[in-house]
């Protein structure tokens, strides 16, 4: 008996033109096929699987960038530097240019759409918070100024923050604090900040759910929808307490088992064996020593023009 095998489908079809010759015609995607997957992908945008998911990134993983392919050490070093310039004057000009290279330094380190999103959104709230608050109270440009110094050092310090603790990861921040002999406890309570923050917003959104599906809904969203956002609101102020219990059930569980396994008992062989892998290059040096003349020149430029 001969077996009879099932010829495989071409991946290609043979098409004969006018004049009989065979030419291969390969299959283009319809219109309609191009745009689902546009659309499933702005369907998945502004949701909680998408904030969850970035908010993973921003703990577990980085997106490349000039800082995160440093030694954490000079990252953290360069974080202090950059954070403690901005308030040793109340110079706006000086102000406005750190402002400018912690902007640019941040657009460098890549950071993902949510943070950046929320940053400027915060920033262009809080300025039209300022302007209406300066104009109620019937202030002068002398108050203005005032505000607009603390909300550019506050931004700089902001965009410093993102750019270096986006471009580090739990486990290089937690070596880079070792190897500058930072207490244990410092390390820890960075890194497992890093781990709860993704662990919140899915906890936040069961609660939510739970409360979503033993509640009844409102009789109609009301004007302007303040019955639907009244609902809302009340979710959220029954959900804190519910989460900060679990949030602490989590950390007490955490810390027991950290406890059990002897963390923070490290002696100087194994810290020397775990930080090994760490170096400390001529690039590293380079981005400290150009972040101070940078400074410096900020500094300068601000006597020049007030």
């Amino acid at each position: 008996m001969t077996a009879v095998h099932p010829s495989p489908t071409p991946p290609e079809e043979l098409v004969r033109d006018v004049n009989g010759n065979a030419s291969h015609n390969t299959a283009v995607p319809t219109g309609k096929e191009k745009g689902s997957g546009r659309k499933r992908k702005d369907r998945g945008r502004l949701s909680v699987e998408w904030v969850t998911l970035e908010l993973m990134r921003v703990a577990y993983a980085s997106r490349g960038g000039f800082l995160s392919r440093r030694d954490p050490r000079s990252v953290i070093v360069w974080y202090v530097i950059c954070a403690i310039a901005p308030w040793l004057t109340y110079d706006l000009t000086v102000l406005t240019t750190l402002f400018a290279l912690a902007a640019v330094a941040a657009l460098s380190a890549r950071i993902g759409p949510l943070l950046l999103g929320l940053f400027v959104v915060g920033l262009i709230t809080q300025g039209i918070y300022v302007l209406v608050l300066v104009l109620i109270l019937g202030g002068d440009v002398g108050a203005l100024t005032g505000l607009l110094q603390t909300s550019l050092k506050l931004g700089t310090v902001s965009l410093v923050s993102m750019a270096a603790f986006v471009s580090l990861d739990p486990e290089k921040l937690s070596d880079g604090f070792q190897a500058l002999r930072v207490p244990a406890v410092v390390g820890f309570g960075v890194s497992y900040g890093y781990r709860m923050v993704p662990l919140l917003v899915t906890e936040f959104q069961t609660i939510v759910d739970g409360h979503r599906l033993r509640g009844a809904p409102p009789r109609g969203h009301g004007f302007l929808g303040w019955r639907t956002f009244a609902r809302l609101g009340s979710i959220a102020v029954q959900s804190f307490y519910p989460l900060m219990l679990n949030t602490a059930r989590r950390t007490r569980t955490t810390v027991e088992g950290l406890e059990t396994r002897g963390f923070g008992t490290a002696t100087a062989a194994t810290r020397s064996l775990r930080l090994a892998h760490l170096r400390f290059t001529a690039v590293d040096a380079a981005l400290l020593v150009g972040t101070v003349v940078l400074i410096v020149a900020s500094y300068w430029f601000g006597s020049l023009v007030p």
